[in-house]
């Protein structure tokens, strides 16, 4: 059987690879004094509120399990507009909104409505795979350009500048960004969209993240900018609903019909129960809670990062959102004679019991010098992780 050359072009998911390697080895040692601890995954360990279980049973038990438009439901929208106004302080109409089955949908409808083949499209090194295979999968190229600690590993406008030519269409940012958990400083943000609108480009930007920014200068969407920016989010990372894959698109109102068409035969529409639940999520109640949630990840993060750092595993840029730490482990890699990242990944799984993910996926820069810890685990167990860092450190040979 023929496999299509866009199908062959499509690199494993080096991430879950890691991760079907660690939950084997976690079968294996579920019952002995270490149990694995997974530091590897960005999923938060809180479950969706209250509110937004019992919405869901409801939905069930009303039979409210039926298509939607293609587009999610209309009050589903207009919630998520309010949430723009009110934490935001941006007036995004419903109109431009787009339920979508999980961000990854979101992305693959952006990428489909406005990438032709050969269009490039400019994203920083390192940055989340899947979101290049996206542009890939529309027979785009994304082009990577090397960043650094000094950038806040994202791109500057300079750069985004630099690297244009008659093939690039745009470029596609994430703010906060996975792997590296810091965002784009805002007076940035607007140069570079002021770059890309000069050209005649898209501004295409994965805020997946964005309710969990940490710094207020960071927590602002980038659709402030114009209503030509195009940005990606999702109920999975802030609202706590991975498994429901749930997200949405913001799209200029001209582009709406279009994304519709594509939506409609692609997906028919996201999940009903799903919908139904997350109009939850913007209840007084849940928003609260969603609060106190973030304040726990922020204090994760400011124990987590100078913990890191006493072993020898230097954070360059504190994360100013989502819940990661990009740990350099390059010196930790040549004191203990190991390759490169992807080897220290293994040995720490097999050794220390603590799952993490190697910087292979996020790019070809300097990943294989990085490791992606996410923070996302109980404070408990990022404690048990650090102490059986330090001892995999202080005995390994």
């Amino acid at each position: 059987m023929k496999i299509s050359r866009r199908a062959e072009r499509i690199e494993p998911f080096y991430v879950m690879e890691v991760a079907k390697a660690a939950s084997a080895l976690a079968r294996e040692v579920a019952r002995t004094p270490t149990p694995m601890i997974f530091l590897n995954i960005g999923e938060p360990d809180f479950t969706a509120p209250p509110l937004v279980q019992e919405a869901a049973i409801k939905a069930v038990r009303d039979g409210l399990t039926h298509y939607t438009q293609a587009t999610g439901l209309v009050e589903l929208r207009e919630r998520i507009s309010h949430w723009y106004l009110t934490r935001f302080n941006v007036t995004v109409p419903a109109e431009r909104i787009v339920v979508t089955a999980g961000a990854s949908a979101a992305l693959q409808l952006a990428c489909l409505t406005l990438i032709e083949a050969g269009d490039e499209i400019l994203m920083p090194d390192p940055s989340y795979p899947c979101n290049r295979h996206f542009v890939s999968a529309a027979e785009g190229t994304a082009v990577l350009i090397p960043t650094s600690a000094a950038e806040r590993f994202q791109l500057s406008a300079s750069q985004v500048a630099a690297a244009w030519n008659p093939k690039t269409q745009g470029v596609l940012l994430a703010s906060p960004s996975n792997p590296t958990g810091t965002s784009i400083d805002p007076d940035e943000m607007r140069r570079i969209h002021e770059v890309v609108a000069h050209k005649g480009g898209i501004t295409l930007v994965d805020e997946i993240y964005l309710g969990l920014s940490f710094e207020a200068r960071y927590g602002q969407t980038a659709l402030a900018l114009g209503e030509d920016v195009i940005s990606i989010n999702s109920f999975s990372k802030y609202f706590n609903m991975t498994g429901w894959r749930l997200g949405w698109l913001v799209v200029p109102l001209a582009l709406g019909p279009v994304v519709e068409r594509l939506a409609q035969n692609l997906f028919i529409c996201p999940s009903t129960i799903s919908q139904y639940a997350a109009l939850a999520c913007f209840e007084a109640e849940s928003l609260a809670e969603y609060e106190r949630r973030r304040a726990e990840f922020k204090a994760r993060r400011d124990y987590f990062i100078p913990a890191l750092k006493a072993l020898g595993l230097n954070v360059p840029v504190p994360p100013d959102g989502a819940f990661y730490a990009w740990a350099d482990c390059s010196a930790v890699c040549a004191k203990l004679g190991i390759k490169d990242s992807w080897d220290l990944a293994f040995e720490i799984m097999h050794q220390a019991h603590v799952a993490v993910t190697p910087g292979r996926d996020f790019g070809v820069a300097d990943s294989h010098d990085f490791i992606r810890f996410s923070t996302a685990n109980s404070m408990a167990q990022l404690q048990e992780a650090i102490a059986r860092l330090k001892i995999f450190l202080e005995t390994t040979k």
